[in-house]
Parts: structure tokens; sequence; C-alpha cells
């Protein structure tokens, strides 16, 4: 007897008729809204709060310590990602989008009013660290959502592509926190940009706010949700959580997306820990901070161009490939880029940094937000994704501290000793690629499922050919 299994004839998201370019901008506009504030606090972690929340009579530990914070919101993202992920599987993916946002705004503007340390001492760190946990467990359920949303209303053939546009807008929301902190830092006088200059970012958070929930509240719930919705039995709903769910049949699936999330160290490695390598007099390499700025901005907007030319790729080949070689490559440009710092040839670092961020680091980046998603069902897509990824997050975020500790001012080898770290976690991300199913050709009314079978390469052509 043949028990072969074949893809169905139709697969129903071939033809379906969705909003994919609806979702993909609204997506895009709130990523870069709610990703402004992350990277702003980055920015400030490392070229401002050494000096302003901790007692400046040791360069080393203000610096460790200013790093730590940023990496204590990392730390709440994983329970932001159980709560949030839950919520955006049971309650709609809308929901919670319109909510992080709210909250996310709401803790960045707090920062703007914070006393320093010469005000009232060890509070003032205390206080930052506690807005920074609330940073991190609201940004958790963004990224999630964001692409859940998009990829729901997205035909089969385009949904890397579609999906690879909030990731753009992650980092347009870099680039707009760097120009916001360049002319302060390069007009300002150094007393002013420290005592109020820098507090403007995290102000104008506020407009972030109000323009992310003009946005959110116009979007559609997604067709997924509201057909998984109504297949839903009573028994179904008060059963098991999306996170028990998410864990109980896609646990593989959850450490292999962690693992991959470790490839993330690209960027802590390149924007943060290379801003406090490059600018802080205690390492002996004095790159003015205006200077170092336009790394971001550059590598930011060379990744704004590339991404959905990335995503499209992953459309066409696959994204197991991308996964594979752009960590593998991003490790290595991200080591040269520390060497050349410490050489002095600047402007041939600035190249390098651009190459490893916003080149390589891209080829990755543009492809995990929907492969993250085509790895789990629908019940538990959002929880599974945010989880696995805030997982692996909260893991390599403590790493610009880390470096700080084991390479501080000093040691004439940091390059080597970060440069080595940062390598050998991609090449455990793009070892957990590698070991992934491929997901690009599995409709979306399977996706997920354990015994999903993609469609054939003609049906898949009909599908893009469809939908260009």
């Amino acid at each position: 007897m043949n028990t072969t299994k074949t893809p169905p004839k139709s697969p129903p998201d071939v033809m379906r008729k969705g909003t994919p370019k609806k979702a993909a901008a609204s997506g895009w506009i709130g990523s870069a809204l709610e990703y402004y504030d992350w990277f702003v606090y980055a920015q400030a972690a490392a070229l401002v709060f050494p000096t302003v929340f901790f007692p400046t009579d040791n360069a080393t530990v203000a610096l460790v310590a200013s790093l730590g914070t940023y990496a204590v919101g990392y730390a709440a993202r994983p329970v932001g990602a159980a709560v949030l992920g839950a919520w955006g599987d049971r309650r709609g993916r809308k929901n919670v989008l319109v909510f992080v946002m709210f909250l996310m705004g709401l803790s960045t503007v707090s920062i703007a009013f914070l006393p320093t340390f010469g005000q009232i001492g060890v509070l003032a760190p205390i206080l930052l660290v506690l807005l920074r946990l609330i940073q991190g467990f609201a940004v958790a359920g963004e990224l999630g959502g964001a692409s859940a949303m998009i990829i729901e209303h997205s035909p089969l053939g385009r949904r890397g592509y579609y999906a690879s546009f909030s990731l753009q807008g992650t980092q347009a929301g870099q680039i707009i926190a760097a120009m916001v902190f360049m002319p302060l830092a390069a007009f300002l006088p150094d007393d002013d940009f420290h005592s109020w200059g820098w507090r403007i970012p995290f102000l104008l958070s506020a407009l972030v706010v109000f323009a992310g929930f003009q946005i959110r509240r116009r979007v559609d719930e997604t067709p997924v949700f509201a057909d998984q919705e109504a297949k839903k039995t009573t028994s179904q709903k008060k059963g098991s959580t999306p996170l028990r769910e998410a864990v109980r049949g896609n646990g593989a699936n959850i450490l292999r997306a962690t693992l991959m999330s470790l490839v993330n160290v690209v960027g802590v490695t390149v924007i943060v820990f290379g801003g406090a390598f490059a600018t802080q007099t205690s390492y002996g390499n004095d790159v003015s901070t205006a200077v170092y700025l336009w790394i971001p901005i550059i590598a930011n907007a060379l990744a704004i161009a590339l991404i959905p030319i990335f995503g499209d790729i992953s459309d066409r080949i696959g994204r197991r490939p991308l996964m594979i070689a752009g960590p593998l490559a991003a490790g290595a440009f991200a080591w040269l880029y520390l060497y050349t710092i410490q050489i002095g040839l600047i402007p041939v670092a600035i190249v390098l940094a651009v190459l490893a961020f916003g080149v390589f680091y891209q080829v990755w980046n543009a492809t995990f937000a929907s492969f993250f998603q085509e790895l789990f069902p629908a019940r538990a897509r959002v929880t599974g994704f945010a989880v696995s990824q805030n997982l692996g997050l909260a893991l390599v975020a403590p790493m610009p501290a880390v470096f700080a500790a084991i390479a501080p001012p000093g040691t004439s080898n940091v390059p080597l000793i970060v440069g080595s770290i940062t390598m050998a976690l991609c090449i455990v991300g793009a070892l957990a690629a590698w070991s992934a199913k491929e997901t690009f050709r599995i409709p979306m009314g399977v996706l997920g499922e354990p015994d999903a079978i993609p469609v054939s390469e003609e049906e898949y052509a009909q599908a893009r050919a469809t939908h260009q």
C-alpha cells in the first residue's frame, strides 16, 4: 500500500488575498519607533551613562556597570516574551503590539527625568535599572508580534520578503537614535551634553508613543489568528497555555532558534562594546564620539537598502543558506574591525564595521524573522518566536560588560579575546541553522506542524509569480 504523502494540489495560501503591504508597512513603522527607544539607551550606555549615573573615580568600573545596565534589559526579555507572547497568541497580534508601544514609550520618557549619581547617589543607577527592566519586558513582545502579523498576512513565496520589513524598521530606529545623538554630541559643549543634552532623545519618545498608537490601531488582525480562534473548542481555550504548547510540541525548535539568536553578538560587539572600545580614552583609542556615531548610521543605512533584497533571496533559495553564511562572515569581520581600531586604522575600521554589521549580519537579520515564525504553529507562534529570540538575546546582552571585564583597559590583546568569543557564538548560530528544517515552501496552514510537507517547486513558482 502506498503511504507516501503528497502536497495539496492547491495550497491554502498560494492564491489567498491578504494585506501584506499594509501589514509590512505597519510593522516597519512600529518597529522603527519601538527600537528607537531601545537603541537610544544603547547609545547612552556606551557614551554618557558611565559618567552620569556612576562614580567616576574608576573608569573601568563605571564602564562595566553602565554596560551592565544595558544588559539588564535583556534579562527581563524572556519574562516579557512568555507573558506578551502568550497574550499575542491568545488575544491577538494587534492587541499586544499596541500595549508594548505604550509601555516602552512610558519607560523611555521616564529615563529623561532621572537625577544623576551626583544628585541622589546610588539611588540613581537603581532607578535606571528599574526602568531598563520595564523597557526589556515591553520590547520582548514587539518583533514576535510584528513579524507574526506580517507573515500571516503574506502569501506563499513572499513571506521572507515582507517579514524582512519589520527588521528594516529596527535598523531605521537605530539610525534615528544615532542621528538624534550626533548633533547633540557634536555641537553641545561636553558639560552641557552630559548634564542635559543626552536627555533630549529620551524625551522625544513621547512622540513615538503617539505616532505608534495612531499607526497600530488601524491594522487589521490576521486571518490566520481569526481562523485559529474559530477552530478552538472550549476545552482548548481553557487547556494548555501557548508557552506550554510551544515547549511541548516545539522544544527542539525553541532550542535551535535560541542558539541562532546568539548571532546578535555581532551587534553588541560592533555597536555597543565597539563604541566604548573606540571612544573611551582608558582604552587608548581616542576616537571622536561624533566620528564613531557615523558607524551605526552608515551601517544601518546600508542595511535598510539590503534587508528586503536578502529577504527576497530567502524566498528564492531558502532560509537556511543565508542563516549559515551570514553569521560566519559577520563574525570574521567583527574581529577585524576591533583589530584595526587598536592599530589606529580608523577609516579601515569604519569600512570593516559597516561590512560586518551593515552587510553580513543583515544576511542573517533579514531572514531570521520569517524563519523563526515558520518553525512554530499558529497557536503558539508569537510565544515560540518571542521566547527563543529573547532567551538568545538575554545570553548575548551581557557580553559588552563581560568583554570590558575580561579585556579591560590596558589589555594588549582585546581584539583577539573579544573577536574570538564573537566568532565562536556565530559558529554556534550557524550550526543551529544547519540542523533546522527548511521552511520556505511550506504552506501557511501547516507551518510548524511536525508532518508538514512543502509544496512542489512548480506550485511554489506559481505562488511567487502570482504575488510578484
